[in-house]
């Protein structure tokens, strides 16, 4: 920009002073930097508009990522060049670190951007898959998008320490020495770490899953697997939250991936009915296996099984198709029900405790059914 003269056209007053061309400058670019930020919202907002319209979830992820990191660095950008500018009217050491703070900068950016972009993508991926009614592994794909934010963020800050002058291999052997140092002192944080990795890779359960441990006192379901602890949400929804590390000492059972739920009552009769049981056992069984929710592909036994007390015992043993907890107990409900009413078909009924009592009169003895 050519120089002007601004006291021809302010005169000899003391503004005129204020007026040289690199405040114009500075002025230009400020100036300029407003006006990218504005378009560049105005192209980011229609671009979403139409990227709503399509089934892929990657421009979604990449529109929604962009807009803070690229404000952020057009800013950054606009304030380095007119700082610049303001360099070269002033010898003052502090410009001379422009340089490194523009690279700095924009390393920075870019990591938050894809950092960003990971986080973004993984959310529209799963409302896509959702929106589809597709089933989605979300412990699956919550530690690969961590995974990956991970590895953004530590290659980002090798890219800067190397950026400003430092030796990566030396970081990387100090790193390596001070690594024992910080194993030892962070034992358990680094257990929980490994224990956690241990899930994700292993899969004994994922996050939707109904857990228990006969070791220990958890039961509930899984809503969160995180790094260091694991969040279980109690049937009486209190949060119980467990280190990794205990899963790697402790037995999980996951009633979630069950193929069936198994219905296995003993049902007593009188000893008055002992006549009609068999008929019983047979109309049982054929009940069942006519029932539409019971697996007759399963192990089934419907047996007369023992002389109890005050009762004749038959029991049934038999496989739901169903796994839900609550058509399970309906299935349960009808199957008992049913049962009932073909003992009441046979003239038969439920035996309850009872007890025979023998008293002796002189030459007489009376027996009393209590």
């Amino acid at each position: 920009m050519e120089n002007i003269d601004f006291t021809k056209i302010f005169g000899d007053s003391s503004l005129a002073m204020y007026f040289k061309p690199w405040v114009l400058q500075v002025f230009v670019v400020v100036l300029a930097v407003l006006l990218i930020n504005f378009a560049f919202k105005i192209f980011l907002r229609k671009l979403s508009t139409r990227a709503e319209k399509t089934e892929n979830p990657w421009d979604d992820a990449f529109i929604n990522a962009a807009g803070k990191p690229f404000r952020f660095l057009v800013w950054v950008i606009g304030i380095l060049f007119a700082a610049e500018i303001v360099a070269s009217q002033s010898d003052a050491e502090i410009f001379r670190a422009i340089e490194p703070i523009r690279n700095v900068a924009i390393v920075a950016t870019l990591a938050w951007f894809l950092i960003r972009f990971v986080k973004e993508f993984e959310t529209a991926y799963i409302r896509r898959q959702r929106e589809k009614n597709k089933p989605v592994d979300l412990t699956t794909t919550h530690a690969l998008a961590k995974l990956v934010r991970a590895s953004i963020f530590i290659t980002a800050a090798l890219v800067m320490l190397q950026t400003l002058g430092f030796s990566i291999s030396g970081v990387l052997a100090f790193g390596g020495i001070g690594g024992i140092a910080v194993g030892f002192a962070a034992k358990d944080l680094l257990s929980n770490f490994f224990g956690g990795l241990m899930v994700y890779l292993d899969r004994p359960f994922k996050v939707g899953d109904w857990i228990r441990s006969p070791d220990k006192e958890i039961e509930g379901t899984v809503e969160e697997i995180g790094w260091r602890q694991t969040r279980i949400r109690t049937f009486s929804k209190r949060p119980i939250y467990v280190p990794n590390s205990i899963f790697m000492n402790i037995i999980v059972e996951n009633p979630s991936r069950m193929s069936h739920r198994r219905i296995y009552e003993t049902m007593g009769l009188r000893y008055d009915d002992i006549s009609v049981i068999d008929d019983i056992v047979k109309e049982v069984k054929q009940m069942l296996l006519s029932h539409k929710e019971i697996d007759t592909n399963q192990t089934m036994i419907v047996n007369f099984n023992e002389f109890n007390e005050s009762s004749v015992d038959f029991f049934i043993y038999t496989f739901t198709k169903t796994v839900n907890w609550v058509k399970y107990h309906e299935v349960k409900h009808e199957v008992l029900l049913r049962i009932y009413e073909i003992v009441e078909k046979h003239n038969a009924d439920i035996a309850f405790p009872t007890r025979v009592l023998q008293v002796e009169n002189n030459d007489t003895s009376v027996l009393t059914k209590a």
